[in-house]
């Protein structure tokens, strides 16, 4: 045989070999949903004692995902770059306690609501500290990018706060309370309500509150499809109970919007 047709088989070989290689992980990819995901954030999505990740958000999310015939992949993320890895393609969804903002509608797609929260305020049990107006002059810490951020940035205190510490995830903060590193840490009520049952009579949540809020699931812009299919999920596990359920489960109660 001649070089030159030896060399044509090989490119037609490889080709081939290359197209079924693609086509073999376009079907996979196909049927798997990648959720972005704080593993930090109790009890919505974080690591148990065996580095599991469980919590409300992720039993939901493996319910509808088996709705739609897919498969939940997991994926953490840097938080901050949330919105930057749906748009990248990395993940197909963010959904782990994501507040629905006007800022946020202008980059992704949103879900209906489906739960409710607030930021609050958590401070130690023996703090002085009693509501808003007593952050003045204090260390007040946050996760960044969150809406806690954006709850603080509305509020007039802020420009009164010695100093806002950012942190990437909310344990991290809640740590430096524990240590007296911080005054006080804005946080979602959920999270700061979860961790006060884990800690007894170390935190204590003060009844001003900064903002209410509500959590949906963002979706890449553009890919109506894919909203429809998952806002399709979402509202049969409303109507069989699969969603009050998995609430049950976590909250003690159902607290899913329908």
């Amino acid at each position: 045989m001649k070089k030159t047709g030896l060399i044509s088989l090989i490119v037609v070989a490889m080709f081939v070999a290359l197209a079924g290689c693609g086509a073999s992980g376009s079907s996979k990819n196909e049927n798997k949903l990648v959720i972005g995901i704080d593993d930090q954030f109790a009890p919505l999505g974080f690591r148990d004692k065996d580095n599991n990740i469980v919590g409300f958000d992720i039993d939901y999310a493996r319910a509808a995902a088996e709705k739609m015939g897919k498969e939940a992949v997991f994926q953490p993320i840097d938080w901050k770059a949330k919105e930057s890895e749906l748009k990248s393609g990395r993940i197909d969804l963010i959904w782990n306690g994501y507040t629905i903002t006007d800022e946020r509608k202008e980059m992704v797609l949103f879900t209906k609501p489906y739960l409710e929260n607030s930021q609050v305020i958590v401070t130690l049990v023996d703090s002085e500290i009693a509501g808003v107006n007593d952050l003045a002059g204090k260390v007040v810490g946050l996760q960044a990018q969150s809406s806690a951020a954006d709850a603080l940035d509305a509020n007039p205190i802020k420009d009164k706060i010695k100093t806002v510490s950012e942190f990437s995830d909310n344990v991290l903060a809640l740590s430096d309370l524990k240590t007296k590193r911080l005054d006080a840490v804005i946080i979602d009520e959920v999270v700061a309500r979860y961790y006060l049952s884990q800690e007894e009579g170390t935190f204590k949540i003060l009844d001003e509150s900064l903002a209410p809020e509500l959590y949906g699931i963002g979706v890449k812009q553009g890919n109506e499809e894919l909203l429809n299919k998952l806002q399709q999920a979402l509202d049969e596990l409303n109507s069989d109970g699969t969603a009050a359920e998995i609430s049950k489960k976590w909250f003690g109660e159902d607290k899913v919007l329908k």
